[in-house]
């Protein structure tokens, strides 16, 4: 059969198959650890902060930090950002796993220190609100979130919301130099390590 091919002059490998991955398998262990470390940090900073709110601050009595622009204001959020979605908590819910069950499948591609912190930050944040929405009052869930952080007045938020907006922010970036997640760039048609 591989003469016929050879006398075809048919490649033995389909044009449409992706190359194997040129990092080596220890580089990608490196990039998966950073990727859980930085999941590690935001969920345990978001967790710390959420208890140290609880105990520190009372709801309806917001304490200034910059003026009022920045206040630390407890509140309880049963919806997503902006208090969107009270009466769908349990919807959040799912689109939270949903979001997890991505994460954890794009992170078996990463190539990139910049995906690694991007899918880090997220999947820390996103662990971090859905913690709230399986383990705090009305039940599992339809847990509301704590949110603490004032900006302006405008909405209040957490830390998993600031790793959230990190990861979404590092991920734009990304996208706008063209790396992918597997840490290269496509380039006239081939693919070009990105670091």
């Amino acid at each position: 059969m591989r003469d016929m091919q050879d006398e075809a002059g048919a490649p033995l490998i389909a044009a449409d198959e992706t190359p194997a991955d040129p990092r080596p398998a220890r580089e990608r262990r490196a990039l998966f650890a950073l990727m859980v470390g930085a999941a590690v940090v935001a969920y345990a900073l978001d967790q710390a902060t959420k208890a140290w709110a609880l105990a520190s601050l009372e709801v309806g009595s917001p304490v200034n930090v910059v003026s009022d622009l920045i206040r630390l204001n407890l509140i309880r959020n049963a919806g997503a950002a902006f208090s969107i979605g009270d009466n769908a908590t349990w919807v959040l819910t799912v689109i939270a796993f949903g979001v997890l069950a991505v994460i954890i499948r794009t992170a078996r591609r990463i190539g990139s220190r910049g995906w690694a912190w991007a899918l880090g930050l997220l999947l820390g944040g996103s662990l971090g609100n859905l913690t709230d929405r399986m383990t705090r009052e009305p039940g599992p869930g339809r847990g509301h979130v704590v949110d603490f952080i004032d900006y302006f007045g405008l909405f209040i938020g957490n830390v998993a919301d600031i790793a959230i907006v990190g990861a979404a922010l590092l991920i734009a970036l990304l996208a706008l130099r063209g790396i992918g997640v597997d840490g290269r760039r496509p380039h006239h048609g081939r693919h070009e390590a990105a670091e």
